[in-house]
C-alpha cells in the first residue's frame, strides 16, 4: 500500500501556529517512549507556550506545513555567542521519514549562515537513529568536552534530573569560518 504523496513547505511560524506546534511536539515526544531513555514526566514535557510566545517574533521557530497550511513540525533556536543553538525540533510521526527533519535542519542552517554566525550547535542523543546519527549524516560532528561552552554545561546540569546525560551528546556543524577567534575567560 503506498502512501499519497504529500507537499510540505518550511517558512517562519506565527503565534496562530502555536497550539498545534505543541501538539506536534507532544506526539514527537511519543517515540521516545520505546528507548526507556526518557521518563514519563519527561515525555509529557514540551515547548511552553509562552516559550513560542517569545520565540516566534523573535524568528526564532521556523515550521513545516503541509498544503492545507498545517504545522506538521518545527524547530526552535537561539543565538547563542557565534552559533546558532537548536533547542528543540520535532516532527509529528505521521509525517516521519519524509525528508522534513532534514528539510527543518537545512533551514536553520542557512538561517545561521545568513545571521553571519559561525556554527550551529545542539545537544542529543548519541545513538537513537532519528537523533545523533541523523545530525551525522547532515555534517554535524560530536564535540569534546573541552570544547563545550558555558551554556552547554548549563544544559547539561537542566538536563541530568530527567535522564542519563552520559548517553547525551553535543554536536556542532560549522557554517562558515570565524573571523575573529575570542578566547574563555576574556
Amino acid at each position: 500500500m503506498s502512501r499519497p504523496t504529500e507537499t510540505y513547505s518550511v517558512d517562519r511560524a506565527t503565534l496562530n501556529d502555536i497550539l498545534q506546534l505543541i501538539s506536534v511536539d507532544r506526539a514527537a515526544s511519543a517515540l521516545f517512549a520505546p528507548t526507556g531513555l526518557l521518563p514519563p514526566e519527561a515525555l509529557e514535557d514540551t515547548v511552553p507556550h509562552e516559550v513560542f510566545a517569545g520565540a516566534i517574533p523573535a524568528n526564532e521557530v521556523f515550521v513545516s506545513r503541509i498544503e492545507s497550511g498545517e504545522p506538521v513540525g518545527f524547530t526552535l533556536t537561539s543565538q547563542r555567542g557565534n552559533g546558532l543553538y537548536l533547542d528543540q525540533i520535532s516532527v509529528h510521526p505521521d509525517h516521519g521519514k519524509r525528508g522534513i527533519g532534514r528539510a527543518l535542519v537545512e533551514t536553520v542552517i542557512a538561517d545561521a549562515k545568513d545571521r553571519g554566525l559561525s556554527r550551529v550547535t545542539l545537544s542529543t542523543f548519541r545513538d537513537v537513529a532519528w537523533n545523533g546519527p541523523f545530525y551525522k549524516k547532515l555534517g554535524f560532528s560530536e564535540l569534546p568536552r573541552n570544547r563545550f561552552d558555558d551554556f552547554m554545561f548549563e544544559i547539561e546540569d537542566a538536563q541530568r534530573p530527567l535522564m542519563d546525560v552520559t548517553k547525551r551528546c553535543f554536536m556542532e556543524r560549522r557554517v562558515r569560518k570565524p573571523i575573529f577567534r575570542v578566547r574563555k575567560g576574556s
